[in-house]
Parts: structure tokens; sequence; C-alpha cells
């Protein structure tokens, strides 16, 4: 067994949408977490500076002596995960490969939309391995730039929160399912579900969860392990969206990278 933690990144705090979901089927593994909350947001940022960010991120992570790392990011996810992959040693895990492979196991879904950041959408990343491991998969693709940002701020819940999801989501044809591409935008999934009740709404954090219990080495912890988080900026409103989203204070440690 390996004790060893599982490293973790994101922009923000829309990579502990996926925490939450790990820690809810491996309790006992220790995360160690990194927000970037001095570059966020990636979705506006090039392919390059994307990748550049993530080397910087899993680099940090390994000098923590993780035993894998999680892309806890939809833009990282789907423009440097290839490239990462092809450096280090260490397994690395995004969102969208996990997610793929639940789709493919529902063969009531047809119609899939994706919503996420400029910079995924952009890539076309959802698309292409959705297509390619898929058959007769019609994708819709959508860009909703302005929700991470709104989630950094904790606008989650509000008028403007419904207002601007109605709007990105209205042109969307009949769906069988929608999938969250940016871990941020599971903070608005009750939201989306009330305006798009007949849709499968899919959080990729609990499709990646799902998947690590199954890949990767559990540890042999039986008492509750101290999580790590770390921020590049601490000048945020980071432990305020935190504590909505898992309902405990956190400790935060400052990360200069």
């Amino acid at each position: 067994m390996d004790n060893r933690p599982i490293g973790m990144f994101d922009s923000g705090v829309g990579g502990l949408t996926v925490y939450k979901e790990i820690k809810k089927v491996m309790p006992n593994e220790k995360i160690i977490y990194l927000g970037d909350t001095k570059n966020f947001p990636y979705g506006s940022k090039s392919k390059q500076s994307i990748i550049e960010l993530s080397k910087k991120n899993i680099d940090f992570l390994l000098e923590q002596n993780v035993k894998t790392i999680v892309i806890a990011c939809g833009t990282a996810t789907s423009q440097a995960i290839q490239e990462v992959q092809s450096i280090y040693k260490v397994p690395i895990i995004g969102i969208i490969g996990p997610t793929i492979e639940y789709i493919k196991s529902k063969e009531s879904i047809k119609n899939v939309g994706v919503i996420a950041t400029r910079g995924t959408i952009r890539s076309n990343a959802w698309e292409i391995n959705l297509k390619k491991q898929i058959k007769n998969l019609n994708v819709y693709n959508k860009e909703c730039p302005l929700l991470a940002p709104m989630a950094e701020e904790g606008w989650t819940q509000n008028e403007i929160a419904k207002l601007t999801i109605n709007e990105y989501v209205k042109d969307f044809p009949k769906l069988d399912a929608l999938i969250l591409g940016c871990t941020h935008y599971p903070l608005f999934k009750k939201i989306i579900e009330e305006q798009m009740p007949q849709t499968e709404i899919i959080n990729t954090g609990e499709k990646l969860a799902e998947y690590m219990k199954t890949m990767i080495d559990i540890s042999e912890n039986e008492l509750k392990v101290q999580d790590e988080i770390y921020l590049t900026d601490t000048e945020c409103n980071f432990i305020n969206v935190s504590y909505k989203l898992l309902n405990e204070k956190i400790e935060l440690k400052k990360a200069n990278i």
C-alpha cells in the first residue's frame, strides 16, 4: 500500500469540487491541494501558458512526494494533460477521460452538451475525445467565461447567477446530458438542474473520483489525515467559498512558486 498523498491542482477554488468527491470515496487518502490563485483565470490564457503553469504546479506537488497528480481543472486538462503526461513519470489524471468512460457506459446518452471556459471550448478537446470513443454521439459546446470568476467571488446562488446561466444554456437543443467541463461549475449545479430538469447534469469530479478509486494504490491510513491546502496568492475569496462548499474551515498555506 502507498501512504503517500495525492497531489491536486486547479487555478482556484473550483478544484475543491473534485477534492470533495475524492474525499467522499477515499476518506483516508491525504490530499495536497494547490490553487494557483495568482494566475487565475486559466480559461483566457494561451495553450503554451497553460502548459507552463501546469508544469510549475506539478513540480511543486512532486516536491511534496505525492504518488499521483490530479488535474482538477478543465482548462488545464484540455490543453496540457498530454504534454505533461509525456514529461513526468508520475500518474497524471484529468477530468476528461473518466467522464468519457462514464458516458460510454450510458447507451441512453445520444445528445450531450459541454459547458466550459473559453480556452477549453476553443481547444475542442471534449468533442474530439468524445467522438473518438463514442459513435453517433452529438456534441454541443458552449463557452461560459463568466462562471468561473463568479464562483471565485461566491456568486453561485444569487439572481445574477440564475440570469447568467439561463443566458448560457437557453439555446441548447434537447440534451440527454450536460457535462460541467470546468470544475468551478458544480458550484452552480443546483441552478443548472432547475433550468434543465430533463437533462442529466454530469459533475466531472464525481466521475474522476470513482475512476481513481479503482486505479490508485490506496493508503492504509486509519486515522483522519490532515490535508494541506496551498495557494499561490492568499489575497482572495478562497476561504469564504471553500467554507460554503466543504462546510468546514480550512487552513491555508502560501506556495512560493
